[in-house]
C-alpha cells in the first residue's frame, strides 16, 4: 500500500495516509550525504550513478518518506547542448558561455537523453532495482523558463535582468530558445520515464521573478507543450512554480497532474482557486523545520486541516530543504504528518 500511497494522491484518490516527501531531500543536511561529498565532487556524484543512487536512497532508509526523488541536477542536460557549465565552491552554477543573442541560440542542440545524460538514465534503473517497491521513484527536470534564466543569466540571479531583456527585445530569440528547451525537457523526462521513473517533478524556480502578463505571453505556450507532450509517458507530473502564488490559474492552465505549491499561499485558498479536483503538494516553509519541534508539528496540523480532507493532497515543504535542518526536525515533521494526516478507522 506504501508504494501506491504517493501515486494515488497524485491521481486524486483517497489514500490512508497523506503521502510525504522533500525537495531537495538527498542533500546537506544528512551526514551520510556529508560524508559522500566530501570525498567527491557534487558533479561526480549526479555523474557516477553507484553514488546518485546511494545518496538518493539514504532519506528513504533514514526518514521513511512516501516517495524517493532522483539525486541529480537541473542542470545536467545542457552541458549536451553546449553549455558549459562548472559548479563552483560555495557559488553554484556558474555558465561559462551564456545565451544573449540570436546566434548564441542557433548554436544549442537538441540533445538525446542517451547520448547526453546516460549517467542519469542508468541511476533511474539502478534506484529503481534497490528499491524494490519499497516506495515509488520520482524523475525531475527544470522548466524551460528556469533554465533559460539560467544559461542567460550565467548562474543564478536576483532580479534576472538579462533573460527579462532578450524576452523583451528579441521576442522571437527567446521563443526559439524556449522552444529548443521545452524539446529537451520533453526528451529528458519521457527518457527518465521509459528508465523506471513512476512519476516527474518539472521545476520552475525562477517564474515567480515574471508578472502574470510576461508568464501569460513567454512561459505559459512552451510550458503548456511540455505538460501536454508528457500525457503520452504515463506517469503523473507535477508542476512546481516557486513564488507563483499570482500564477496559480495560468500555471494550471499551463497544466500539470498535480499542482505543487510554495508556503506563500494558503492551502485552502489555493484549492477554492485551483479547484477542489486538482491534486496539490505542499506547502510548509522550509524555515520552520529550523523552528521547536511543537511548533513543527502545529505547523503541520494546520496546513492539513486547511487541505480539510480533500483527496489528492501530498506532503511537501514550499521549496528545498535548507541545508542548516536538524534530522531530528525533519523526523518530527513526518511523524507529525503521520499522526494528523491518517484516516481513523
Amino acid at each position: 500500500m506504501k508504494e501506491q500511497r504517493f501515486l494515488r494522491a497524485c491521481r486524486g484518490e483517497d489514500v490512508d495516509c497523506t503521502p510525504v516527501w522533500l525537495m531537495r531531500q538527498a542533500g546537506r543536511y544528512m551526514e551520510e550525504y556529508m560524508a559522500i561529498r566530501r570525498r567527491h565532487s557534487f558533479l561526480t556524484m549526479c555523474k557516477t550513478p553507484e553514488l546518485a543512487t546511494q545518496v538518493t536512497l539514504q532519506p528513504v532508509n533514514r526518514l521513511g518518506v512516501d516517495a524517493a526523488i532522483l539525486f541529480a541536477d537541473i542542470l545536467l542536460p545542457l552541458e549536451g547542448m553546449g553549455i558549459e557549465l562548472e559548479f563552483a565552491q560555495n557559488e553554484g552554477p556558474v555558465i561559462h558561455n551564456p545565451v544573449r543573442t540570436e546566434a548564441d541560440v542557433d548554436r544549442l542542440k537538441i540533445i538525446e537523453p542517451e547520448e547526453a545524460v546516460p549517467y542519469v538514465l542508468e541511476a533511474v534503473r539502478m534506484v529503481r532495482r534497490e528499491l524494490a517497491g519499497r516506495v515509488p521513484l520520482i524523475g525531475f527536470s527544470g522548466a524551460p523558463f528556469t533554465l533559460a534564466s539560467y544559461i542567460i543569466e550565467g548562474g543564478g540571479s536576483k532580479a534576472y535582468l538579462d533573460c527579462k531583456k532578450l524576452m523583451w527585445q528579441n521576442p522571437q530569440a527567446w521563443h526559439r530558445l524556449m522552444n529548443k528547451l521545452a524539446q529537451v525537457v520533453v526528451g529528458y523526462l519521457k527518457a527518465q520515464a521509459a528508465a523506471g521513473a513512476q512519476a516527474l517533478q518539472v521545476f520552475d524556480s525562477w517564474v515567480g521573478s515574471l508578472s502574470p502578463q510576461d508568464y501569460q505571453e513567454y512561459v505559459l505556450p512552451h510550458s503548456r507543450f511540455v505538460m501536454e507532450s508528457m500525457k503520452e509517458a504515463g506517469v503523473p507530473v507535477i508542476h512546481f512554480a516557486h513564488n507563483g502564488a499570482t500564477l496559480l490559474e495560468l500555471v494550471r492552465e499551463a497544466g500539470g497532474d498535480v499542482i505543487s505549491l510554495d508556503w506563500r499561499i494558503d492551502l485552502a485558498e489555493a484549492r477554492r482557486r485551483l479547484g477542489a479536483d486538482v491534486p496539490v503538494q505542499g506547502n510548509l516553509d522550509p524555515a520552520a523545520l529550523l523552528a521547536p519541534p511543537e511548533v513543527i508539528r502545529q505547523k503541520v496540523k494546520k496546513i492539513l486541516e486547511a487541505n480539510q480532507g480533500c483527496p489528492g493532497h501530498i506532503f511537501n515543504l514550499g521549496h528545498g530543504i535548507h541545508k542548516e535542518t536538524p534530522v531530528e526536525h525533519v523526523q518530527v515533521m513526518i511523524e507529525a504528518v503521520r499522526q494528523f494526516g491518517c484516516r481513523q478507522e
